[in-house]
């Protein structure tokens, strides 16, 4: 008996995984599906469930990792027919039969990605060169299949010059940024020195005051990309990075890097245009995923004490 019930269990089992995988879905009719470029099977697997294409994310993550081994979900719009099973489902987000095609460039992604992102996309044909870093707005872009390379670039790097022209033109002149190009610049740092949206002003902040006291700025990400053309460095920094003299780094001279150190978004564009009102100078990460800035060197002090702590709590040393 014990068998029997153990063997009538498996069946059980098999039969659900298997009909649900091709019985009919929620999806009261036809509907178009974006997938992410970049997203994760366990991404799509929600936002389908989010859409009402499916009754459980979990199930269909299981089954499309039993059943649909080999299948590579694609980045662009699809249309999914009306009460789609899970098969369906992905067998159409796998295919080329995509109404339309999409490529995202996240904030602060380097020039160098960007450039590996279309040369791997094979949608795109024709080659490019490393694009200027800080040319290219971050967004999502519509392609076309077929479509040159060079004329998505050419359509990605269009807005930023109308974005960096827009806000230039209403700045409140609190950060002593004397061109676009130097707004430009003091924007890329402030989007790699905070995931926080919320602090992107003050960060700017307490750059601009850092700019017009004459103190260093002093920040990280200036020393990782020449080292790695702004990807991401692995590892800690070595002293004898920090102390290396050249055109980017921050701990090393006085004023602003050469150029861009990343591409900057809209936000962080205008986060350095009107900069928060504040006489912070130090700044050190508070454990959240964010920073806890400080007026006098004393108090960034005391704030780097509960960072250590903070840290050795965690176990990072």
């Amino acid at each position: 008996m014990p068998l029997i019930a153990a063997a009538l269990a498996v069946l059980l089992g098999l039969g659900w995984l298997g009909g649900g995988y091709v019985w009919a879905g929620p999806l009261a009719k036809e509907g178009a599906f974006i997938v992410p470029d970049g997203a994760s099977l366990s991404a799509v697997a929600a936002k389908l469930e989010k859409e009402g294409a499916i009754s459980s994310a979990g199930a269909f993550k299981l089954r499309a990792r039993i059943f649909g081994l080999g299948k590579t979900i694609k980045a662009g719009e699809f249309k999914l027919p009306a009460h789609a099973s899970m098969r369906r489902i992905l067998s159409v987000i796998a295919s080329d039969d995509i109404l339309r095609r999409f490529v995202t460039v996240p904030e602060g992604l380097p020039s160098v990605m960007i450039y590996e992102k279309l040369m791997t996309n094979k949608d795109l044909t024709g080659t490019i060169e490393v694009p200027a870093e800080g040319s290219i707005l971050p967004d999502t872009y519509e392609i076309s299949k077929g479509e040159s390379r060079q004329a998505v670039l050419l359509r990605m790097q269009a807005p930023m010059q109308r974005t960096l022209a827009e806000l230039w033109e209403k700045r409140d002149g609190k950060c002593p940024v004397l061109t676009m190009e130097q707004a430009l610049v003091l924007a890329s740092i402030v989007e790699k020195e905070t995931g926080k949206p919320s602090e992107r002003a003050m960060v700017a902040g307490l750059y601009c005051n850092r700019l017009r006291s004459g103190m260093m700025l002093q920040a990280d990400p200036t020393i990782i990309y020449p080292i790695t053309k702004g990807k991401p460095l692995g590892r800690r920094i070595r002293q004898s990075e920090i102390s290396s003299v050249n055109d980017y780094n921050t701990y090393s001279m006085v004023g602003l890097p050469k150029g861009p150190i990343t591409n900057p978004g809209r936000e962080s564009i205008a986060a350095v245009l009107h900069p928060a009102t504040t006489d912070a100078l130090f700044m050190v990460a508070d454990g959240t995923g964010g920073h806890a800035f400080a007026a006098t060197y004393e108090q960034h002090n005391r704030n780097v004490e509960k960072w250590y702590l903070i840290r050795k709590d965690r176990g990072d040393f």
